[in-house]
């Protein structure tokens, strides 16, 4: 096979690669985190939560998702611990002891690179698991035509006791992030809510956001909300029902505005959200 046709066709491959490992809305299989609650009140409160990838939403059916990135942010912005976590053949799930008023942040979150080099007239992938400081060891000696990609992904839920407080939903100005207008906790339908979303500290322009109601295994459509951030990453939402929502913003897919603002650069965001009845 001509080099200039297998190097164009390893360059495909990883293309979809990248693209596989985040969250899609045209992909079959989601990643999702469900909260027991959103929002509660007393002085001694827990909340339970089943994480996992399916192809209906907050249904148990493919495999579960991995527990190893994820953290809780106590509205003071200290780190709260996860309990009773297990992971079993559909499903992971833990708990969280809310013991503090005001908004908690649940998040997995994780940073990584793919990319391709040439040697010995061959193409090879990087090892799975690469980041920036591993680079240099990852690229054997004599390597050329290295190709990076560097990947982020956050998927969150907004958990709150009491009255909703914003300190732990400050932005980390790493990859894709939610910045409320509208606090993520006090969404009602029929009412509009406007998120910022930013990547690395950034408005995030123009990019598609995708929000598609729960229970799709009981109704023959999607029902899929398809929108775009506006220049300021700013995105206004109004909610057909109440109910559980999957929210997804991606970019940097190669193609299109988004992917000419941040080359070499693969980013999604994915929250659950709770809308309650007026």
């Amino acid at each position: 096979m001509n080099i200039r046709i297998a190097r164009s066709l390893a360059t495909l491959a990883l293309s979809a690669m990248f693209t596989a490992t985040l969250a899609s809305p045209a992909a079959a299989h989601r990643q999702w985190m469900l909260p027991s609650a959103t929002v509660l009140s007393g002085d001694d409160v827990w909340v339970n939560v089943d994480a996992a990838v399916s192809n209906d939403l907050f249904y148990f059916e493919h495999q579960p998702m991995r527990l190893n990135n994820v953290k809780a942010l106590a509205p003071d912005g200290s780190e709260a611990k996860i309990e009773n976590a297990l992971t079993a053949r559909y499903r992971s799930t833990f708990d969280v002891h809310l013991t503090q008023k005001g908004t908690y942040k649940i998040a997995s979150v994780a940073d990584g690179m793919m990319g391709s080099y040439d040697l010995n007239g061959k193409t090879e992938r990087l090892p799975r698991g690469t980041t920036a400081a591993t680079l240099a060891q990852a690229v054997p000696a004599g390597a050329t035509n290295v190709k990076t990609t560097t990947t982020s992904s956050r998927n969150e839920i907004f958990v709150t006791v009491g009255e909703p407080t914003t300190t732990a939903l400050a932005p980390t100005n790493n990859g894709l992030e939610l910045v409320p207008v509208t606090h993520p906790n006090d969404l009602i339908a029929g009412e509009p809510a406007t998120f910022q979303f930013l990547l690395d500290g950034k408005p995030a322009a123009d990019l598609p956001v995708t929000v598609i109601p729960g229970g799709i295994r009981y109704r023959d459509q999607l029902n899929q909300i398809d929108l775009k951030t506006g220049a300021d990453g700013k995105v206004t939402i109004t909610w057909p029902t109440a109910g559980m929502y999957w929210l997804n913003v991606t970019t940097g897919r190669g193609m299109g505005p988004d992917a000419a603002a941040a080359p070499g650069r693969v980013a999604s965001y994915v929250a659950t959200l709770e809308v309650l009845a007026p």
